[in-house]
């Protein structure tokens, strides 16, 4: 897993904001990255 597959499956709508959240607590990306895939502030 990685920035690019998040990326892709939440545009996919296969990700909710709250998974990518949860990527962002297990270190897999940053909270700058989580703004970037769902253009919001990460909170």
């Amino acid at each position: 897993m990685n920035f690019e597959t998040i990326r892709k499956n939440y545009e996919k709508e296969l990700w909710s904001k709250s998974m990518v959240k949860v990527a962002v607590r297990k270190g897999i990306i940053t909270k700058e990255q989580y703004e970037e895939i769902t253009s919001e502030v990460y909170a």
